[in-house]
């Protein structure tokens, strides 16, 4: 399937795998696959997203805090709250994750599972085909993996993206604006 995939778009699902393994997570989600597409720049998805005024950090904290905090506003629980006081009490950064302890020598650190794509990033991946196609593309690039995962209305990536005010139709707007822009 990756053979169709342009360099920047084989990079971005590498940085995606790097970033579900740097936040410890054990798939790799299409929220990993918006962040690698904020680290890919000069790709036409990194483009779009910056001009919807998307930024890697905001989306880093959200993947960050996960479902948790979603859990935490549904019952009225403002968890940006809660972190800023606790930080003005205990200091910037007191929420950070702290390094293992050393023990007898050794440095105990969780064991890593090797990283999969859990089902909506697959479920992105095969759409990025198909709109890639519709768009009568012979090629997978970084826009195609936006749209996807965008498209893919379960994800948490489409969901961090909708709550930033993008949507499917806007996106393929710009997406058209910058292919036609770049050729």
């Amino acid at each position: 399937m990756f053979e169709r995939f342009t360099d920047r778009a084989r990079t971005v699902v590498r940085v995606a795998k790097d970033e579900a393994d740097a936040l410890d997570h054990r798939a790799i989600g299409t929220e990993h696959l918006v962040l690698a597409l904020l680290r890919e720049e000069g790709g036409i998805g990194n483009g779009v997203l910056r001009a919807c005024g998307v930024e890697y950090d905001d989306v880093r904290n959200a993947v960050a805090a996960g479902d948790d905090a979603a859990a935490l506003r549904s019952i009225g629980i403002d968890l940006d709250a809660v972190r800023a006081s606790v930080e003005q009490t205990f200091g910037t950064g007191a929420l950070e994750r702290a390094e293992p302890a050393e023990r007898g020598g050794f440095l105990f650190r969780r064991s890593k599972v090797p990283t999969r794509f859990n089902n909506g990033a697959k479920k992105s991946l095969e759409l990025s085909l198909r709109i890639a196609l519709s768009l009568k593309h012979n090629y997978i690039g970084t826009e195609h993996i936006l749209l996807a995962v965008l498209k893919e209305e379960r994800g948490a990536g489409g969901r961090l993206l909708r709550e930033q005010g993008m949507s499917y139709d806007r996106t393929m707007d710009l997406v058209l604006t910058a292919l036609k822009n770049a050729a």
